[in-house]
């Protein structure tokens, strides 16, 4: 990997690092939240198998619902399930199920992810 591809890594991961202190906790935004699980199953374009995902939130987490993509060579890509769990919890919903593509400009069919949201409130 050149100094270039590494620096914009390490620049990324600062700016990851800001943005969720930036965001502030669950329990501040979200207080009636007990829990949040985000399942989810990682496709790749070019590869057969697909990886299986789980994140937790709990009240002590970052309240960023953004989650990196795992190809290799994506720096600024991703899957924001911001929206959706926000609308979740503002229509007070303990499941939503989608799919997502990865924000990474490179290619439309870079990645995806088949996502379940699942959120027991308190």
């Amino acid at each position: 990997m050149n100094n270039s591809m590494n620096s914009r890594k390490s620049a990324a991961r600062r700016e990851r690092l800001q943005q969720r202190i930036d965001a502030g906790f669950v329990a501040k935004h979200f207080p009636e939240v007990a829990s949040i699980v985000i399942n989810m199953m990682y496709n790749q374009t070019g590869i057969q198998k697909s990886l299986p995902r789980m994140i937790n939130f709990f009240p002590s987490s970052y309240a960023i619902f953004r989650v990196d993509c795992l190809s290799s060579g994506c720096v600024d890509g991703g899957f924001d399930l911001t929206q959706v769990i926000a609308a979740m919890i503002r229509n007070r919903r303990e499941t939503a199920k989608g799919d997502l593509s990865c924000e990474s400009g490179t290619s439309p069919d870079h990645s995806a992810i088949v996502y379940e949201v699942a959120i027991q409130y308190a």
